[in-house]
């Protein structure tokens, strides 16, 4: 194929083993775009910048043919593939967030049952604070949303010694590990779990999935863990379960998010917050460069991509 550019949001030179047959031009969401967008065959979205940042160039890539986000989700890059022309691919980055947002998953966990944030609260003020806290082991789990950082998140759960892991997913399907269960069972599944993780990718079937109705059916005293995105759960229904403290929380996402100062979530009863943080991490590089280096060399090797997740008709989807 005739030489055409790439855009890529890690410098070039910082990733090893890319194909020498195209251009690679570093943007990372700057004022400026680095070459004629009309010239870009294969998108790469700069990662964890403003939504209006990586669907700036949009209108104007009439020649891409991938367009590759850095995030497992999709969602950011979704509401402008209408400006694009019929036939582009879309591909997420399975494979890139599984470990550290597994890891993180596990840190809200054990952070919130054992109490760490009255730990540092009360090192601060230099007061020694015991007592009996819940433990994970011999807790019910259940993990909504089981792709493959649900699965992720299992495997780390194991070695905690929990009761059961209950698993479910848009669809009904068997894993070498057991069920999982469709979405239309989740009302008789609630009532059971004492920690619910949510790890569902954000679409108008699971956006409010957690409502009143949802967070009703969950056991009191049960721990809500959310690492998926924000608008899957009504915060204003969550801040009602959180002030009659029915239940608590961890949440790695918050709607809105950033969460601004003096929203009630940052003083809820019961609440942990941590600012995104799930795949931002010192495990996102290496992977994230793999995974760049394979989809280009399949790419120029015209071998089907990994991850696509849909491919643009005439309406941009």
């Amino acid at each position: 194929m005739t030489a055409a550019d790439v855009w890529l949001p890690i410098q070039p030179e910082e990733i090893e083993g890319l194909p020498q047959s195209l251009n690679y031009r570093f943007w990372n969401g700057g004022e400026d775009f680095p070459a004629d967008p009309a010239d870009c065959v294969y998108y790469v979205v700069p990662y964890m910048k403003p939504l209006e940042v990586g669907l700036r160039p949009l209108p104007r890539l009439r020649s891409v043919e991938v367009v590759q986000t850095l995030t497992a989700g999709t969602d950011s890059i979704e509401p402008g593939l209408g400006y694009l022309r019929p036939g582009v691919r879309l591909c997420n980055a399975r494979g890139v967030h599984e470990a550290s947002t597994a890891e993180l998953t596990l840190t809200l966990v054990l952070a919130s049952l054992r109490g760490v944030p009255d730990f540092v609260r009360a090192q601060d003020k230099g007061e020694w604070r015991g007592g009996f806290r819940p433990a994970l082991a011999d807790k019910n789990v259940l993990i909504v949303g089981y792709g493959s950082i649900g699965s992720a998140i299992e495997d780390r759960l194991v070695p905690f010694e929990v009761a059961r892991v209950a698993r479910v997913a848009r669809s009904e399907r068997t894993t070498a590990r057991g069920p999982v269960h469709p979405l239309t069972e989740l009302p008789a599944l609630l009532p059971e779990a004492d920690v619910v993780i949510l790890a569902t990718p954000l679409t108008e079937a699971t956006r409010h999935l957690v409502n009143s109705d949802f967070l009703g059916r969950m056991k009191e005293g049960a721990l809500l863990v959310n690492v998926a995105r924000g608008p899957v759960v009504d915060t204003k229904a969550l801040l009602a379960e959180l002030e009659s403290g029915r239940i608590t929380a961890a949440l790695d996402v918050t709607d809105p998010e950033p969460l601004p100062p003096g929203h009630p979530l940052w003083h809820a009863p019961g609440v942990l917050v941590s600012p995104h943080v799930g795949g931002p991490s010192s495990a996102f590089l290496p992977r994230a460069k793999r995974l760049l280096v394979d989809q280009l060399n399949r790419f120029v090797n015209r071998e089907p991509l990994r991850n696509v997740i849909l491919t643009t008709g005439p309406t941009g989807a």
